[in-house]
């Protein structure tokens, strides 16, 4: 188990980590220990939050550093992905033309624009929060969007027989693998709904949304899931739960 949290912090994160040997027995439970990065990153999401609140920062300041803590601590892993997908599906090429462009290690335009406009409108997005409880509940999205994704991994049909993806999901031991999902599941949204009920509760359908819709668009663009489908799942999981809360804020006129 200690040896499975290593792996998932030394793929996912940039978080140091002691060095193990890369080996199947190793991953067999790292998809569990994958929302922990997500915790790790809500946490220095609400310490600078409160430090923005104690020293009056201004709220565009606190919106910057948002955006770069996450790509900070996974060093722009799933944001790769994001590009990638975003390059492959402006081809309109067939499924396995676009899984080639996936592997190609070239920065498209398509990616270059789709990410500007997407770090553009999270910047937005986080300067335009408002209360510290929004800010917990956002802070809980980044754990919700990484155990879907798990989720996704071992449930969801695959593209690929190789790759960074399956070399987690090969060797994972499914049963327990969901287990632990869906119980750390309903324990984030439960502490979402008690956090802020109405932000909790919009931002949990906006994610649903999104997984549902990924589910279709993998299997319609790529004939199934990849790591970089999963990364892209991730980065709009996470931006459409933000987007919801700021909007549930507007009504609610926080």
């Amino acid at each position: 188990m200690l040896y499975s949290l290593i792996a998932a912090f030394q793929m996912y994160s940039r978080i140091p980590m002691p060095q193990i040997p890369w080996e199947e027995r190793n991953r067999r439970y790292a998809l569990c220990f994958f929302p922990l990065i997500g915790a790790v990153i809500g946490g220095l999401l609400i310490g600078w939050a409160a430090l923005c609140k104690g020293l009056c920062i201004p709220q565009l300041l606190f919106a910057a550093v948002a955006v770069c803590i996450p790509v900070g601590i996974t060093g722009g892993i799933h944001l790769d992905g994001f590009c990638d997908v975003e390059d492959a599906r402006a081809s309109f090429a067939p499924p396995a033309r676009r899984l080639a462009i996936l592997s190609d290690p070239h920065v498209g335009s398509f990616a270059v624009l789709h990410l500007g406009l997407y770090l553009l409108v999270q910047t937005a997005a986080f300067a335009s929060l408002r209360s510290f409880r929004s800010i917990l509940v956002c802070a809980c999205s980044f754990m919700v969007s990484r155990t879907l994704s798990a989720l996704c991994a071992v449930t969801f049909r695959c593209a690929k027989k190789n790759g960074t993806l399956q070399s987690f999901v090969r060797p994972a031991h499914r049963h327990i693998t969901c287990g632990v999902l869906i119980t750390l599941l309903f324990a984030e949204m439960l502490g979402m709904l008690f956090l802020s009920p109405l932000p909790g509760l919009v931002s949990l359908c906006a994610a649903c949304a999104v997984l549902r819709h990924y589910r279709t668009f993998a299997s319609k663009t790529f004939g199934g899931i990849t790591g970089d489908t999963a990364g892209w799942f991730l980065q709009k999981c996470e931006l459409w739960m933000l987007i919801s809360i700021v909007f549930t804020e507007l009504l609610q006129g926080v």
